[in-house]
């Protein structure tokens, strides 16, 4: 059993979430000892697709024809799409109907939660289709509680052993919750506030904008880095806030709960049934919740829930996923 892992415009989406999970994909094959390649002229059994673009589109269908077995990976909805960059709202119709045709080439899908599976099921002309939810993983090995990796993360931002350090993780668009990030900043002078991810201003929402530019002397855009600074930073940090508004997992917050780092988190349907408020996250509904979670959390009136928020990550290893893939691409080769 050979693996196409075929992405379009890698380079591009090496930055996003998607190319976390992209990553992920290849280290979980590798340990299953399932061979895999992205380079197209290869021979191979399995498409396995991680992107809806026009070539992804052409890509899927050529290998139908050629008898080639496909494998949809569905990263996106129209419910994440929507509140994304600038006329993304106005465009979501059309993008779900884009979407349902692509994923439809596939002879399974897989899709990274049970939420965003609940999604697919309802869009009309996937109700038919075998959709299989495996969360996009993390590399526990990568990702472990390190003091000697925060303190790194401290020294190279200037921060204090005794400052309140919150990070947020995303690229700047409303959806992510930046915009209330940064209105939590304003409202909390007393933290520091520092957001790792980046994305051309140029496509965001004027609200993004103004965010994204505003100067307080407790906000730091730090922009795009790798993935050894978001471990350091989860090491380091006093606590993770993700304000996001949708999601189809949320690699970050996974990548929290394996650094044993506190999180308070958006109060929406794609964290029902794993992430429970008060157990192993906090949570929010809107900015005046995330103001005072935060403030109790630092006045010791929210205990740590980090242990359990680690059985979480736990869960997720790419250890797992990579069964769990192996398990999609046999059945797949008997349809």
């Amino acid at each position: 059993m050979k693996v196409l892992l075929y992405t379009e415009k890698e380079k591009s989406v090496r930055k996003s979430g998607l190319g976390k999970a992209i990553e992920h994909q290849k280290t979980a094959l590798t340990n299953e000892g399932i061979e895999w390649t992205t380079n197209p002229d290869d021979d191979y059994d399995i498409m396995h697709i991680n992107t809806w673009f026009l070539k992804s589109h052409k890509m899927a269908k050529k290998a139908k024809k050629k008898g080639k077995k496909v494998v949809y990976h569905a990263h996106s909805t129209e419910e994440d799409y929507r509140n994304g960059f600038i006329f993304s709202k106005a465009t979501s119709k059309i993008v779900k109907w884009w979407l349902v045709k692509c994923y439809s080439l596939g002879d399974v899908i897989v899709t990274p939660t049970p939420y965003s599976k609940r999604l697919l099921e309802g869009y009309k002309g996937l109700e038919n289709k075998k959709i299989y939810a495996i969360s996009n993983g993390i590399d526990m090995s990568l990702f472990k509680k390190d003091k000697a990796a925060g303190e790194r993360f401290r020294k190279s931002y200037g921060y204090t052993k005794d400052d309140k350090v919150i990070i947020g993780i995303g690229l700047y668009i409303r959806r992510k919750g930046i915009v209330d990030f940064v209105e939590l900043a304003k409202r909390l002078p007393e933290y520091k506030f520092i957001w790792f991810g980046y994305s051309p201003l140029k496509a965001a929402t004027k609200d993004v904008r103004k965010a994204v530019n505003t100067k307080l002397p407790n906000l730091v855009f730090a922009g795009y880095v790798e993935q050894e600074k978001i471990h350091e930073a989860m090491c380091g940090a006093n606590l993770y806030l993700f304000p996001t508004l949708e999601e189809t997992e949320g690699i970050p917050i996974i990548e929290a709960c394996a650094t044993k780092q506190n999180a308070i988190i958006r109060d929406i349907p794609i964290f029902e049934g794993w992430l429970e408020d008060g157990k192993n996250v906090y949570k929010a509904k809107d900015v005046d919740e995330f103001e005072k979670k935060i403030k109790d959390f630092f006045d010791g009136k929210l205990p740590s829930v980090v242990e359990e928020a680690y059985k979480v990550a736990i869960e997720r290893d790419i250890k797992t996923v990579g069964k769990q893939l192996k398990q999609v691409y046999e059945d797949v080769l008997k349809m």
